[in-house]
């Protein structure tokens, strides 16, 4: 145990309680993880705790739309949030929803105190509203022409086609997006957060080394242009918390959502017997860090910190704040087949692989991460396999063929086994500073000096004869014990990994408390292989779009509307008299419920044979309008199990996408069931 023991809460930013997680998501909560597990490791106090945004208009929307009540829905998608971060290895301590008791408690609490404080301003203002919903409009349930330069369909605060930014108030013809009624301008109360009486804190504070200096820069420019008043209520209909003193109005999710960081806490605190004013008074010695994309600062380092100091709690620590995820240098993309979900990841690939890509790419800074999916195949193939299970696999064996498990009584190359003990404060410094790119870097490197050794040394060789057998214990000892303390390194990034190698291994812990101790004289278990390479089909299958059972031709059609496509490589005349082409009469065709794209097609390929197709083409055709016609489909592809049912064909198409996808027909005379040669 470390005589600077550390007691320290570190949180994540709340997932909102209405969607799947993705990659982009995953990337926050393994950062995070990373860095607690690090602390852990060091015999820190740490606690990880997180919960799920479960309030505000969309949620109730959503509920409203499925037959629901919104705490149904939020449940349910709570386990499903779990279910992903568990797979994903994520270790909270507590995992909760702002959808509770003592977040409502600690929301009132703070709400009360800056009332009380003169923080808080009561203001009429008018909004757009929505007659047929009876419902006040965000700006994203608004669309109407631009009041610049008179696109249409644009949303109630930016132009996607100018860039002008205005109020929804200002869009000429403005319709409803959850009605199509015209909306009306109202009069309602709403309360105000007074941020401009906070400047002067805020500049001190944001200044105070608790932010990375790209941040604290963005933050100075913000206060520099004034702060204004932050709108923290909502009418009803609303789910969320009622205001005490204010009935029929809401606290603005954004409100109650950096209090959940207090209100989870406070659950654990209940459960384990620990004193939240440790923490959270106004006099804490204790640490809190929150982990945030750079999309909301602002709440996050300059609404938090001032509603906190105000209500007279104390203020974070450090607020860590990560850059946005590309996958192959783009933006997520559905069409492409990178719009990953953290399931559909777990279902193809082992969870460490992406933990060990990520934290070779995070640095302390706030910059973007590119998920190259080649680079990702080839790092971990290079790093994990390649370089760090390599050291035990090139020699574990000989311990068991040769010497009945046990380990030497002493080390072929203590010296390289020094050298790696002496690296733990950089590794150290690079883990605590989240430069873990730096830190998996070193390890590699480290690895390398390894395998460069045993391959000089090549006990293979020795282990021919008899008179050279006996060197090869303390050689494969020697690897063993740097292999024990290069998994230790990597522990906080790969747990599983690392609780593998202790059972094989034979010991307790992989702890910095054990950073010292050299395994001689010590019985080992068998090796089984630890890690196994990416095969390259496991991507391929991860990046198929979910929703569409002709994958490579929408991939096809949304590319060629921006580019040129390549053609592809040639086929010979015996590869293309595989495929069997037909004519298929749709005979039904139905949307697929939960599926955005997707058409359920029922296909007469004659002779009394029907299949189901379901075709990515739901943009372009109402289904009514597709019964009796003719098309060519693919009737010997291999079926597909998807989530809505049995694909057992392809139907074809081309064109850009979107609305513009044309069904291929055959010509008139054409009956279901002719092959097409």
């Amino acid at each position: 145990m470390p005589t600077n023991r550390r007691t320290i809460l570190v949180t994540s930013a709340l997932p909102y309680a209405n969607g799947s997680i993705h990659l982009g998501h995953m990337l926050e909560y393994i950062q995070t993880d990373i860095w607690v597990r690090f602390q852990k490791q060091n015999g820190h106090q740490c606690v990880y705790v997180c919960a799920d945004d479960a309030h505000g208009t969309a949620i109730m929307l959503r509920a409203e739309s499925l037959g629901i009540t919104p705490e149904a829905l939020i449940a349910d998608v709570k386990a499903e949030h779990q279910s992903d971060f568990n797979g994903f290895h994520i270790g909270f301590d507590h995992y909760s929803s702002t959808h509770t008791e003592a977040n409502k408690y600690y929301s009132e609490l703070i709400y009360n105190r800056v009332k009380n404080a003169g923080g808080i301003a009561v203001r009429t203002i008018s909004q757009l509203f929505d007659p047929e919903k009876q419902l006040f409009l965000a700006d994203r349930y608004v669309k109407g022409q631009c009041p610049k330069c008179g696109v249409d369909d644009q949303y109630g605060d930016n132009c996607e086609a100018c860039g002008a930014t205005y109020q929804a108030s200002e869009l000429k013809n403005p319709k409803s997006t959850l009605s199509g009624a015209t909306p009306i301008l109202k009069d309602s109360e709403h309360l105000f957060f007074e941020l401009g009486q906070h400047t002067d804190f805020l500049r001190e504070w944001t200044r105070s080394g608790r932010l990375q200096p790209e941040v604290a820069n963005k933050l100075t420019e913000w206060i520099d242009g004034g702060l204004k008043s932050w709108d923290i209520s909502r009418d009803a209909p609303y789910f969320g918390f009622e205001v005490p003193d204010h009935p029929g109005t809401y606290f603005y999710v954004w409100l109650d959502a950096p209090i959940g960081y207090m209100g989870a806490f406070r659950e654990w605190c209940d459960a384990n017997q620990f004193d939240f004013d440790v923490v959270w008074g106004p006099d804490s010695d204790a640490e809190v860090y929150h982990f945030i994309g750079k999309d909301i600062v602002n709440f996050h380092c300059l609404f938090w910190p001032a509603m906190l100091q105000q209500a007279g709690f104390r203020t974070p620590t450090g607020v860590n704040v990560h850059g946005f995820v590309t996958v192959d240098g783009r933006k997520m993309s559905k069409s492409r087949g990178t719009f990953i979900k953290a399931r559909t990841y777990l279902d193809h690939l082992d969870p460490e692989y992406l933990r060990y890509y990520f934290a070779t790419k995070l640095s302390a800074r706030v910059e973007d991460i590119d998920l190259s999916l080649e680079d990702f195949v080839q790092k971990v193939n290079s790093d994990l396999v390649g370089k760090l299970v390599n050291i035990a696999s090139r020699t574990a064996g000989f311990i068991h063929k040769k010497f009945d498990g046990q380990l030497a009584s002493t080390l072929a190359n203590p010296e390289l086994v020094t050298r790696i003990q002496a690296k733990a404060p950089q590794i150290q410094a690079a883990f605590e500073a989240r430069e873990f790119s730096k830190a998996t870097r070193d390890i590699m490197a480290l690895a390398d000096e390894v395998n460069a050794w045993i391959a000089e040394v090549a006990p293979w060789q020795l282990a021919k004869s008899d008179d050279t057998l006996a060197a090869v214990q303390p050689i494969c000892t020697t690897a063993l014990n740097a292999f024990r303390i290069l998994v230790m390194y990597l522990q906080p990034v790969m747990p599983m990994l690392a609780s593998k190698v202790a059972q094989f291994l034979n010991v307790q812990s992989l702890g910095y408390d054990t950073l010292d101790q050299i395994l001689v004289n010590h019985t080992i278990r068998p090796y089984d292989a630890l890690i196994t390479r990416i095969e390259i089909r496991d991507v391929e299958a991860m990046i198929q779009p979910d929703e569409t059972a002709s994958a490579p031709m929408q991939q096809i059609s949304d590319k060629a509307n921006t580019e040129s496509e390549a053609i592809a490589p040639e086929c010979s005349i015996d590869d293309f008299a595989k495929v069997d082409l037909r004519v298929a009469k749709i005979v039904a065709a139905a949307p697929v419920e939960g599926a955005d794209k997707l058409l359920r097609l029922t296909l007469d390929i004659g002779g009394g044979v029907t299949r189901q197709v379901f075709s990515g083409i739901k943009a372009a055709y109402q289904p009514e309008d597709l019964v009796g016609r003719l098309t060519v489909m693919i009737a010997n592809l291999a079926p597909r199990k998807m989530k809505f049912g049995l694909s057992e064909g392809m139907v074809l198409a081309a064109g850009p996408g979107g609305k513009e996808i044309y069904l291929l027909e055959p010509d008139t005379g054409a009956t279901p069931g002719q092959r097409i040669r």
